[in-house]
């Protein structure tokens, strides 16, 4: 079902980039009165994107929900007027989006522009302001860093299923691999987490950023996160794709960690549930790209919890889609779905007993040029609308025939762990 689209007017955007001189950590640098839905963030290793405010959006659902932000989004760009400093990908007008990871989730999808973007790359940072033809901006907003709030006391409670439940849903799934109905499936759990007090998304995203630093921390519209998982970047026509599938948990241990990371490497298991990742990324990226590489074999990607198989695909684009676009095409991917991809969906809807809104849908930003870099919200959180201190926490295990529920369960915990870390004062 398709909802009707919401605030999807086209306005005429006004967006000027300054360069300015700051090196400090940029989520610090949202103020303390911005409300959580209007915080934007795509930050990697100290350079990325922060913003605040809200120039334009557009609500979307259903089927069509990535075609009709595709052109919504092409609309605005083709009619904004721009100066800039810079001629940089993320420099003058740009939209954030998160979208659903199904298209019969009750759950919307968006693509928000800011009002205040500040931005950094290779050591240069910049200062866009955007606003609509009728409603141009007052005094230039105050570049500096904001204290960030402590969450109270933190409960978690379980979701959808129990833990019992999960594991159970999990062997049920691998009984249908098994049997043959499919090759891979994707299960995914939920946590609820409450503080005493309001959840401050700053603090979130600054404890994020700082402990996994290599991973892309993200905010659109209260999903939160930091994802492993770069589902696509498109710059200057060249498309790249990290690809993530097979995880082990990390010891603490470096050496006893390598060891496992050998094993991981040469895991039946784990090296047959990334192959079928990697297909699916190289199908769905061919009718756009040429002069694909894809690497013989993974790489070990050491995260501070766990460790994944990863391959890295990169492709010339041939057809001139955009970043957007072609996060589309690639989604519902083998890594957060499974394989085939149909059968895999309604295994998901019929034994994950949830709805899992934006979690593990695409999620980043793109630029007037439809240059962009679209992330999968892994280790993520959606920050509930209604009650400023609850969050909702996924995470999601790639299932094959070969997979032990408990194994999987423990896995899920790994996942977790980010999110409750972050959300923690320790």
């Amino acid at each position: 079902m398709t909802i009707p689209l919401a605030d999807a007017s086209v306005p005429t955007l006004v967006a000027r980039t300054t360069q300015i001189s700051y090196d400090g950590e940029l989520t610090a640098l949202v103020p303390d009165d911005i409300a959580p839905a209007d915080i934007v963030c795509w930050v990697r290793g100290g350079d990325g994107l922060v913003g605040w405010g809200r120039a334009a959006s557009i609500t979307t659902s259903g089927e069509e929900r990535f075609s009709a932000a595709t052109q919504w989004w092409d609309d605005v760009a083709a009619s904004a007027v721009v100066r800039t400093d810079l001629e940089l990908p993320g420099t003058g007008p740009v939209a954030f989006g998160t979208f659903a990871f199904s298209r019969r989730s009750e759950q919307s999808s968006t693509l928000v522009v800011p009002e205040v973007i500040v931005g950094r790359r290779d050591g240069r940072s910049w200062v866009t302001v955007i606003s609509t033809a009728d409603r141009l901006p007052g005094t230039e907003p105050q570049i500096r860093a904001h204290a960030t709030r402590a969450n109270g006391e933190l409960t978690v409670t379980t979701g959808a299923l129990s833990r019992a439940q999960w594991a159970e849903a999990v062997a049920e799934s691998v009984r249908r691999i098994q049997h043959g109905d499919l090759d891979k499936v994707v299960m995914a759990r939920d946590v609820v987490v409450r503080s005493a007090t309001a959840i401050d998304p700053r603090r979130l995203l600054g404890r994020l950023a700082e402990s996994y630093s290599n991973t892309w921390t993200f905010a659109v519209d209260g999903m939160v996160g930091a994802t492993p998982e770069m589902l696509l970047r498109r710059e200057k026509g060249l498309v790249t794709s990290r690809v993530l599938a097979g995880t082990i948990r990390r010891t603490g241990d470096d050496d006893h960690d390598l060891g496992l990371a050998a094993g991981l490497a040469r895991s039946s298991k784990d090296l047959e549930e990334h192959e079928y990742a990697v297909r699916s990324v190289a199908e769905a990226l061919r009718p756009h790209c040429s002069s694909m590489n894809l690497p013989e074999s993974p790489f070990v990607l050491h995260l501070p919890n766990v460790m994944h198989l990863a391959t890295d695909v990169t492709a010339v684009l041939r057809d001139g889609a955009s970043s957007l676009g072609l996060a589309a095409a690639l989604h519902p991917s083998a890594a957060v779905c499974g394989t085939p991809t149909d059968m895999a969906a309604e295994v998901i809807h019929e034994l994950e007993q949830m709805d899992r809104g934006r979690y593990a849908g695409p999620v980043g930003w793109l630029d007037a040029e439809g240059d962009g870099e679209w992330g999968i919200a892994l280790r993520s959180g959606m920050l509930d609308h209604e009650d400023p201190c609850a969050i909702r926490v996924f995470a999601g295990c790639g299932i094959v025939a070969g997979s032990v529920p408990e194994a999987e369960l423990a896995e899920s915990d790994a996942k977790l762990l980010p999110m409750r870390q972050a959300l923690g004062n320790d």
